[in-house]
């Protein structure tokens, strides 16, 4: 470049230049002691179902404990419908400043991709996946009446009698998804197992059908089977995670059964849009590990049924991913759609 000719800046322009750098210099400096002091008001936790169901005990369990690790209040917003998919698309929309945390789930993260190819968002680009929540295993359940004593029994007889048996669901959530899946890989020589579904708007009205008799079984979440299988008015048959769940130690899992890998979980976590700061992502999955790693913490899960998984980001995103995959596939196997 030739700058023999150029003219040497004027005094009001080498004042105005410096005043620019030293302002460009400071936004940056204000930026990063903004990200280092975060948060220093109060955090929203988007919560994509209606307040009281098992996503909402785990959102207010992590708020509360964030709430007192972080110094500052964490307060769960719920914004229920289209499968978690309104809220989590909502909460994508807000700044990614830290300040609005998203829980992330099967639902609205795996399955929802199965039965919309052209969803709003991408859960494998979209988000930084700070740590999972929890895993809980359904349970498949049948009425004592029924004379199934072992999944061995209730799978040979529906291999023998195909479409003579039944099964309630809710359309896309996990027992459904648990039960084609089981279809799809529980039969025998390539063939699927052949059983009929019978919807349901809601949990509900299923499960007052399966303990009145008037649907034979059903896959549930161990939670809500627990105090029924107590009572003696449900059997369960087989756990859908890898490994006995502690509260049915004489539970066999479907895996350990012959369906070999077999394994259907529900889960949640806590997420944050892609383009949040790394120094808010840092401090955030350390809290995380924290918080999850309490003595406190594991004994409310575990003493439910739920197990938590290992902490971070690695984990969790290598976990959502291989979540998607396998939905997709049994969605688009079994031709399910969205509702």
């Amino acid at each position: 470049m030739n700058t023999r000719n150029q003219k040497p800046l004027s005094t009001t322009r080498r004042i105005a230049v410096r005043c620019t750098l030293a302002l460009a210099a400071g936004l940056l400096t204000f930026g990063a002691h903004a990200q280092d002091a975060w948060p220093t008001k109060p955090v929203k936790l988007v919560s994509p179902f209606p307040a009281g169901g098992t996503s909402d005990v785990m959102a207010r369990m992590v708020a509360g404990a964030l709430t007192k690790e972080l110094g500052q209040q964490v307060i769960v917003e719920n914004i229920g419908g289209a499968g978690g998919t309104i809220g989590t698309l909502r909460a994508l929309q807000a700044p990614a400043d830290g300040y609005t945390l998203i829980q992330t789930g099967v639902g609205q993260n795996a399955v929802a991709h199965g039965l919309d190819p052209k969803l709003a968002y991408d859960s494998l680009r979209d988000f930084i996946h700070i740590a999972q929540v929890h895993t809980g295993p359904n349970v498949l359940v049948v009425h004592p009446d029924q004379p199934f004593k072992t999944f061995q029994e209730l799978v040979g007889w529906i291999r023998k009698n195909p479409g003579k048996m039944n099964y309630g669901y809710t359309h896309a959530a996990s027992g459904h998804m648990a039960m084609e899946l089981l279809k799809q890989v529980g039969g025998e020589k390539g063939q699927p197992l052949f059983i009929v579904g019978i919807p349901y708007r809601g949990g509900g009205p299923m499960m007052q059908d399966l303990l009145g008799g008037q649907i034979p079984m059903m896959f549930i979440n161990q939670d809500v089977a627990l105090p029924h299988v107590r009572a003696g008015k449900l059997r369960p048959l087989a756990v859908t995670s890898l490994q006995r769940n502690p509260l049915y130690p004489d539970v066999p899992t479907i895996a350990e059964t012959g369906v070999k890998g077999y394994e259907a979980l529900s889960w949640s976590g806590l997420s944050v849009h892609r383009n949040t700061p790394k120094p808010i992502v840092d401090k955030l999955e350390a809290a995380m590990k924290k918080v999850m790693g309490s003595p406190e913490i594991r004994q409310r899960m575990e003493g439910v049924g739920f197990i938590v998984p290992p902490q971070g980001v690695e984990p969790y995103t290598k976990f959502v991913k291989s979540e998607v995959d396998l939905w997709t596939r049994v969605i688009k196997t079994a031709g399910i759609k969205a509702e």
